[in-house]
């Protein structure tokens, strides 16, 4: 009889989280705009770049293959769509100028010069990365914000999908300063899972939605830097950026030795006139097999181990007014799995990512039910179901999948398909 063995993995070494619901008209009349953003020299597709709708909330962000699908209330159609990526100058296209379909949009890569006098305000980079947390009050949501985001998380065996969840979420985020960790809501999701693809050994994510809103460092600084672990890295200047056609500080960071139980190495991307972090890119160090061995892994069984051969984590913030709000996270982690008297191991990809689509400020105080609420440790996969509706979406904005999440799609679907058949067969024959 053959052994199914569950491996949870846990999205980051301590990533846990709370949850909340905030809902758009139904009735509302919507226009959906799709296309590809490129770079407009070189013409190589730009993935993560973010399209807003000026002056409102609503946007979305591209893909792995820069597409993306934005859906715009009748009441917005005379606004603008502001197309923007770090590195890039900002783009506002009035929506009268796009097609519905097949939209090519061209960024081009920005120049920045800022002066030997602007860094010399701090003596070194580590100063202005202190200084970039003691004022995150100021700069970043210090407010109750209710937000819908649009939430993706793949499993793959080496380039299989071997399971595809995805979820529009409801989060009550917390201010910064707030002791009161954020809360998520479920609004409405769908999976598919294909547990025999995986052999004896099936990997879950702990946390779902969780997972990536932990990577928010201004409200949870303490997953990657604390008063005493941030003198435990090296902070040096690199060439500096544009984001918004705002001048961008890039300062990279790595640990000074090994003393860390966890180590990163990465960018923080922080805004020249308000020292507003903007962005963060970083890795775990998995370069110590003996010391990463089942790092990231919750639960397994004892002949497993488990062996993290990447660990990438990212997070973006918008600017609005004088205030940054978190908009956008993702994870991946890429792993091998060993099994004892088995000759060959297994290498898995585990990626989620979660982008907010909408939001607004909380002024009437709104709370979340205990009974609304994910738990921290909930497995996403195993709390929901279905994927068969083409319309599944309606109003809400996503991330435009890639082909091999389309063609996990497009097989979950031939796979609801014959099912529907066999049953009608079935029904036909008494």
């Amino acid at each position: 009889m053959k052994t199914t063995y569950f491996i949870k993995i846990l999205a980051s070494t301590c990533f846990s989280l709370l949850v909340v619901t905030f809902s758009i008209d139904a009735q509302v009349s919507l226009t959906e705009f799709s296309g590809k953003v490129v770079d407009g020299k070189s013409k190589k597709v730009l993935e993560a770049a973010s399209l807003n709708i000026n002056e409102t909330n609503i946007g979305t962000i591209t893909n792995s293959e820069g597409k993306f699908a934005l859906k715009v209330p009748s009441k917005h159609l005379d606004s603008k769509v502001v197309i923007s990526l770090l590195g890039y100058n900002t783009r506002v296209v009035p929506l009268s100028k796009l097609s519905k379909e097949d939209n090519i949009i061209m960024l081009y890569e920005a120049v920045t010069e800022l002066s030997t006098v602007s860094i010399s305000a701090y003596k070194d980079a580590e100063s202005l990365v202190r200084k970039v947390f003691k004022n995150k009050k100021d700069n970043h949501q210090d407010e109750s914000v209710y937000m819908t985001a649009f939430y993706r998380e793949t499993i793959k065996r080496r380039s299989r999908n071997v399971s595809l969840t995805e979820a529009v979420v409801n989060i009550l985020k917390q201010p910064n300063s707030s002791s009161q960790q954020d809360a998520i809501k479920l609004n409405k999701a769908r999976k598919s899972t294909d547990y025999k693809r995986l052999d004896t050994v099936s990997v879950k994510l702990q946390g779902g939605p969780f997972s990536t809103i932990y990577l928010d460092i201004m409200k949870y600084p303490e997953y990657i830097f604390t008063d005493e672990t941030i003198s435990s890295y090296r902070f040096t200047f690199n060439e500096p950026s544009t984001i918004n056609n705002r001048n961008v500080y890039v300062v990279d960071f790595k640990p000074k030795n090994n003393g860390l139980n966890i180590n990163y190495n990465g960018k923080l991307y922080i805004d020249v006139q308000s020292l507003a972090l903007v962005s963060a890119n970083y890795t775990l160090d998995v370069s110590n097999k003996s010391k990463s061995k089942n790092l990231l892994v919750k639960k397994k069984p004892s002949d497993v181990v488990v062996y993290p051969l990447e660990a990438n984590y990212k997070v973006d913030y918008k600017a609005k007014g004088n205030k940054w709000y978190y908009s956008y996270s993702n994870l991946s982690l890429k792993f091998k799995v060993n099994k004892k008297r088995e000759i060959f191991n297994k290498v898995y990809t585990l990626s989620s990512e979660m982008a907010v689509t909408d939001w607004e400020i909380n002024t009437t105080e709104r709370k979340i039910k205990g009974k609304d609420r994910l738990r921290p440790t909930v497995i996403i996969t195993d709390a929901i179901s279905g994927f068969s509706d083409p319309n599944f979406w309606g109003e809400y904005n996503l991330i435009e999948p890639d082909k091999s999440i389309e063609s996990a799609i497009e097989k979950i679907k031939k796979s609801i398909e014959k099912q529907k058949e066999e049953e009608r067969k079935q029904t036909a024959n008494g």
